[in-house]
């Protein structure tokens, strides 16, 4: 008798848990789906322009740059839109979690709702675009006549979910700060300038001096550069010990942005 109270008990919660997995799959497309409409709407080009966008800021760029690096770097144009739609995801992934619990007040507040599903839903929308902009670096390959190394077979979808993961991490340690310092988003957008600055985006690796190369190894956004231009530019497989470096690096991110937000979700409402 004991034993079957227990598998009904069993069995209910299991029903609890999926139907809530189904709850939150739902309300994540949902989001998705309203962003995507909202970014577009009203716009002529409307999804076109994530194809547009990295290209026009491709060429502002290497207009500017060229002259002082189009000899030591093969293929510039290249070069540039791969580093800058790579780390443009993860800008705009961070932006948009950082503020995506304090935009989701009002739900927040009325009905109960997983809230991770917000931060995360932001990470998942900016994905959507990124693979659209691949569209464009696709185009600059063609152009250039450089087709994706076969290593970009098995090692685009790693990068996409590395990438995805990193960016997710610290979308929700962002959202859950942000929520109790408001000055955290002020301050983000200051340390992504200085980010992007100490990224090699467009300018070389080599010319950094010893120390500097040194530091670069502990900038999560270098190993991710370079692990998409070596299958889609450069013909060079990573490696084993760069794929786990990307791996380890997005993994204890998510971590313990997973943590402080489990930690912290719960004097939300408090404070939005």
């Amino acid at each position: 008798m004991a034993d079957t109270v227990h598998s009904k008990q069993a069995i209910t919660r299991n029903s609890k848990k999926i139907s809530e997995f189904q709850h939150n799959r739902f309300v994540l497309s949902s989001l998705v789906s309203k962003d995507f409409k909202l970014k577009y709407r009203r716009s002529i080009l409307g999804v076109a322009w994530s194809v547009l966008n990295p290209l026009l800021m491709m060429v502002v760029l290497a207009a500017v740059f060229s002259f002082m690096f189009k000899y030591s770097i093969e293929n510039f144009p290249l070069y540039l839109i791969l580093g800058t739609i790579l780390f443009d995801y993860m800008n705009r992934a961070t932006s948009g979690a950082m503020s995506s619990i304090i935009d989701a007040q009002s739900l927040i507040k009325k009905i109960r709702i997983e809230k991770m599903v917000f931060p995360i839903e932001k990470a998942l929308f900016e994905l959507l675009n990124f693979m659209i902009s691949l569209i464009a670096a696709a185009i600059v390959m063609v152009y250039y006549q450089i087709p994706p190394s076969i290593y970009a077979i098995w090692g685009l979808p790693l990068l996409i979910f590395f990438i995805f993961l990193f960016s997710s991490g610290l979308g929700l340690l962002l959202s859950a700060l942000s929520v109790f310092f408001r000055d955290v988003m002020h301050l983000w957008g200051v340390i992504l300038t200085a980010w992007t600055y100490a990224t090699p985006l467009f300018y070389p690796y080599d010319m950094l001096e010893g120390w500097m190369q040194q530091v670069m190894m502990f900038n999560p956004m270098y190993h991710y550069v370079t692990y998409f231009r070596d299958i889609m530019m450069w013909n060079t497989n990573p490696g084993g010990m760069e794929t786990l470096i990307c791996f380890a690096m997005a993994a204890a991110t998510f971590l313990i942005g997973f943590l402080v937000f489990r930690k912290t979700e719960k004097k939300f409402i408090l404070y939005v």
